[in-house]
């Protein structure tokens, strides 16, 4: 009982037996103020098994737990083991000093264990037992939660795996006033004024939610970055973050301002060859790790849109990486130094940017130095092709940076599940050894045979209950993990594994969900971008259309400087006829999109000026085809409300009404987009909307003011 059912239930013994009946009634339709299922819980919601199958394989199984709890993560397993079983099945586990019994659950550390690297775990079976087995605590963890999940799914237990991609990071854009930059799911999760005295129980649950996908690094702040976090007053906050995160394998990062050492040391500048500023790193640095010893390194933006870096003093990034690579070379630290930088060229492209920049000095970068390069060659569209630096660094190993967070994928009103395009991401054919070099097989190591790899997501999180603001966008922080632990995944296995374990495990409802997930890419590009349009968003907050917009602090932050558009037809000539962007790329990409008449239609318009009467494989003309897909997208966005109205019963209530409300917003946006697009467009093609389609209601001068209605500015 609750305090305040022990106070009705005191004032109805004060009472006749017969308005004591009617008080009993009236107490118990009153609610006990639990908590709806919200989301909260994400992927670790633990539902009760219902199958009398599993209950009676893991039930015995999982009666006794046998663990050595000197080790913290293994401490934290067990912990995680209690909490799961007791509401998978309805009981505690016995945790009983590290030995094998008879019968129960095993977590071995084997520092010699064959066939895993150092955070991979095998799981094994008998016929009364579970065996999980790892050289660190960190893997016997992976393999609970590994155990955990497959219980949850139905999935053979039996497992033996390990990371492919060393450092698994999240990113996160926040700032040490709280707010996030691109963050759409309320302020930031670290509560800096608490810090370091009080640990939000929150922290606990993110880094249990990390450690279930095998995330190992998260960089607490905006690359953006503020001097403040290097401070000793923030590294003591810092340093509680990382103590809290440690027992589950997770090390913290740091992104820095490279002019620290002028605001914070008050030097007279932050060359990175001035003798003062290198030692002036190396004591800052000196300062965390004594602090943190396994404090992971620097997240560096530098000389990028804006940010101070070593060509303010006439100096190359190799400089200025190699300078803080020294700093952190005593304790085994890395520098994660961007690769997002590009001159303001109005003549010039803004995709052959940081090829331009970094190419030149392959080779060249400290061995603790790793490129962190985005995913495409402009900035997280919707669709990109993959950015030619990943094929161009031989020498220099490139980690492949995603962003989760939907900073041009609709915010958090837009349902789009990213793992199809993080699979066609890592899945292409970069060429670069002939055909079938596929880009995660550069991230890997196995291509050019780098020592240290890496892969990161820009997080999605915030302070929203639910955490990521949209329910369904959790499943594309599971996926950044999932992923980097196993490129070869599949779209579908991975929404299976997030509906099954957050939603429901109703087959009907699960394959229903999943075929949606699946689609919801597609239908956004669309709406939006189809055939390869980019960049066509609002200036600044990057929301909503804008593909009139030709005004900006610099040209190549506007729309008209990447689609062309003119009377004859639309798209950006990157062939040998144009900026020759092609030419970045290895001879056998070069050879796929080079050519407009087999070019992949999905990456028409970044690669070639298309006229609008073009014939398509569709059988209509280019500009029919275009203004079909604006519709259509439309359209689709009802066929997902009509699946998710289908499938009410099966998904907590909280959560069916949180996605419906956001999908009915989705609709209003994405005819938002298909008007503007097409209206605008329409004003150079001179050419009807084509049957079956009914040209906008509204004209394009009342689209355009919907960028004030919206109080987007």
């Amino acid at each position: 009982m609750n305090l305040f059912t022990k106070y009705l239930h005191s004032v109805t013994l004060s009472l006749s037996k017969g308005i004591q009946k009617i008080a009993c009634l009236l107490l118990l339709s009153i609610p006990l103020f639990t908590q709806a299922e919200d989301g909260y819980k994400l992927w670790l919601r633990y539902d009760k098994i219902t199958d009398k199958a599993q209950q009676s394989y893991y039930a015995p199984r999982l009666k006794t737990v046998y663990a050595d709890l000197s080790d913290p993560s293994v401490k934290v397993a067990a912990d995680e083991l209690q909490l799961a079983v007791k509401s998978l099945l309805g009981f505690t586990p016995v945790v009983k000093a590290a030995g094998t019994g008879s019968q129960g659950l095993t977590l071995t550390i084997d520092p010699k264990t064959e066939g895993i690297n150092e955070e991979g775990f095998s799981v094994s079976t008998t016929p009364k037992g579970i065996h999980i087995k790892a050289r660190s605590g960190a893997g016997v963890l992976y393999g609970v939660f590994n155990l955990l999940k497959n219980i949850q799914t139905g999935a053979d237990p039996n497992v033996t795996s390990s990371p492919e991609i060393q450092r698994r990071l999240l990113n996160h854009w926040d700032n040490h006033n709280g707010t996030i930059e691109r963050g759409y799911a309320g302020m930031s999760l670290w509560k800096w004024y608490e810090l370091p005295e009080r640990i939000d129980p929150r922290y606990i649950d993110y880094a249990r939610a990390n450690a279930s996908i095998g995330i190992n690094g998260t960089v607490l702040n905006n690359v953006n970055a503020s001097a403040r976090f290097l401070t000793h007053e923030y590294l003591g906050k810092v340093k509680a973050l990382a103590d809290a995160f440690r027992p589950y394998g997770i090390r913290v990062y740091l992104s820095v301002n490279f002019a620290a050492p002028r605001i914070l040391g008050k030097l007279k500048d932050a060359d990175p060859l001035n003798p003062e500023v290198q030692k002036w790193w190396a004591d800052k640095t000196k300062e965390i790790y004594d602090l943190i010893p396994d404090f992971g390194g620097y997240l560096v933006k530098a000389n990028s849109e804006g940010e101070p870096g070593p060509m303010d003093y006439g100096r190359t990034h190799a400089d200025g990486a190699n300078m803080l690579a020294a700093a952190v070379k005593p304790y085994n630290g890395i520098i994660m130094w961007r690769a997002f930088v590009y001159a303001p060229d109005p003549k010039g492209d803004r995709f052959k940017a940081a090829y331009e920049e970094f190419k030149p000095f392959d080779g060249k970068f400290a061995d603790n130095v790793i490129l962190q390069v985005k995913n495409g060659p402009i900035d997280f569209m919707p669709r990109e092709p993959v950015s030619p630096l990943f094929s161009a660094m031989e020498k220099t190993p490139v980690s492949l940076e995603f962003q989760v967070t939907q900073e041009y994928l609709g915010w958090a009103t837009h349902w789009v599940y990213l793992a199809p395009m993080f699979e066609e991401v890592l899945k292409t054919d970069t060429h670069v050894k002939g055909s079938g070099s596929t880009l995660s097989g550069i991230l890997k190591g196995d291509t050019f045979g780098y020592k240290m790899t890496a892969m990161a997501g820009v997080a999605n999180t915030g302070s929203d209950r639910n955490w990521t603001g949209h329910p369904m966008t959790q499943a594309n922080w599971y996926t950044l993990g999932r992923l980097a632990w196993d490129t070869r995944l599949t779209s579908e296995s991975i929404a299976d594994e997030w509906i099954r374990q957050t939603l429901t495990r109703n087959n009907a409802a699960v394959e229903t969900i999943r075929k949606s997930m699946m689609k919801t890419r597609e239908i956004y590009v669309n709406y939006t971008s189809p055939f390869g349009l980019h960049h066509v968003m609002g200036e600044g907050h990057h929301f909503g259309p804008e593909p009139w917009l030709d005004k900006a602090a610099r040209p190549d932050w506007t729309a008209v400087y990447y689609h062309r558009v003119d009377s004859t037809g639309i798209g950006f000539n990157r062939t040998a006829t144009g900026s020759n962007a092609l030419a970045q790329y290895p001879g056998g990409l070069v050879e796929v999109y080079q050519d407009e008449a087999t070019c992949p239609e999905p990456f028409l318009l970044w690669f070639h000026h298309v006229r609008w009467d073009r014939p398509m494989k569709s059988g209509l003309s280019f500009w029919n085809d275009f203004v079909k897909h604006f519709y259509e997208g439309a359209r689709q966005v009802q066929d997902l409300q009509a699946e998710w109205q289908s499938v009410k019963a099966q998904v907590p209530p909280e959560i069916f009404n949180n996605v419906e409300a956001r999908l009915q917003t989705q609709y209003k946006e994405a005819v938002w987009w298909r008007d503007a697009c097409v209206l605008y467009f329409q004003t150079h093609s001179k050419m009807p909307v084509p049957a079956p389609y009914k040209a906008p209601e509204r004209t394009l001068e009342e689209v355009k003011k919907l960028v004030d209605i919206y109080h987007i500015r």
